[in-house]
């Protein structure tokens, strides 16, 4: 009997020793959004052999795997790999690339993009590494701005985005948003991009609006071919413009104007 259970005991141990070494470490983090409304995002994950390898896939200098794509289902959330093996070629992701989409309107070309990346190495130095919380959560921040200008000869108004870096405590910098970590850092991880709209718009090319108290006014310049139409100074004469709606305005943003008059 005593035997028996020195047996039982053995065995016991030796099932917990395979099962710890059958645990596997995780190979994908999550990417988590958080923007504002009407902002949608595309990802690219890239791939490049990974450390040691000399092999590369058939044709290509690196490898990436695309979400949200057009022609692809939108995913809320983004579970990306950190490592794949293609054409028999062992890679590591390298670098994150992500397509901020801003919508203004509700044509299909009423929207501007900026990017984002979150970079990924086997090293890094400890001020470059990203940090996650004790839950496994890390983030990254960045604000975005709305420009504005004119185009064509009935002067519509287009819109254009461009996103800037931004710390912890809200101190918006010149770089896009980006971070970085190491593979071995991302194991299992969430990784969320909070992004914040500045509160003003303006101008995308300056000396072109006169600021006025309901927002901006579009200098005439030349006539209405006249593509740049610098004010050079003349507040007086003044451009109506095309909103994406439809409206003809000649105030932005606080256009009241209904949409009959013609430019």
């Amino acid at each position: 009997m005593r035997n028996l259970k020195r047996g039982l005991l053995l065995s016991g141990c030796l099932g917990l020793l395979v099962g710890c070494t059958t645990v596997k470490t995780p190979n994908t983090f999550m990417f988590v959004p958080d923007f504002p409304p009407g902002f949608k995002y595309e990802l690219k994950a890239i791939y490049l052999p990974a450390a040691g390898e000399t092999c590369r896939v058939p044709g290509k200098p690196d490898f990436w795997v695309s979400f949200n794509k057009p022609t692809m289902e939108y995913v809320s959330t983004a579970e990306i790999e950190l490592y794949k093996t293609v054409s028999d070629c062992p890679l590591a992701l390298n670098k994150v690339e992500i397509k901020l989409i801003g919508f203004y309107g509700k044509g299909r070309s009423n929207f501007s993009m900026d990017y984002a990346s979150i970079f990924v190495r086997p090293e890094l130095l400890e001020r470059l590494k990203g940090t996650f919380n004790e839950d496994g959560a890390g983030e990254f921040y960045g604000e975005c701005r709305w420009s504005f200008r004119t185009v064509g000869p009935h002067r519509f108004l287009i819109k254009l985005l461009t996103c800037k870096n931004m710390d912890a405590q809200g101190n918006v910098l010149r770089t896009r948003p980006s971070t970085a970590y190491t593979l071995t850092q991302l194991e299992g991880k969430t990784v969320t991009l909070k992004v914040r709209l500045a509160s003003e718009e303006l101008p995308a090319i300056g000396d072109t609006w006169i600021k006025v108290p309901r927002g901006w006014k579009r200098c005439m310049g030349d006539n209405f071919e006249d593509q740049y139409a610098f004010c050079y100074g003349n507040d007086k004469d003044i451009s109506t413009f095309k909103m994406a709606d439809g409206r003809v305005c000649t105030i932005y943003p606080g256009c009241t104007e209904n949409t009959e008059e013609k430019p």
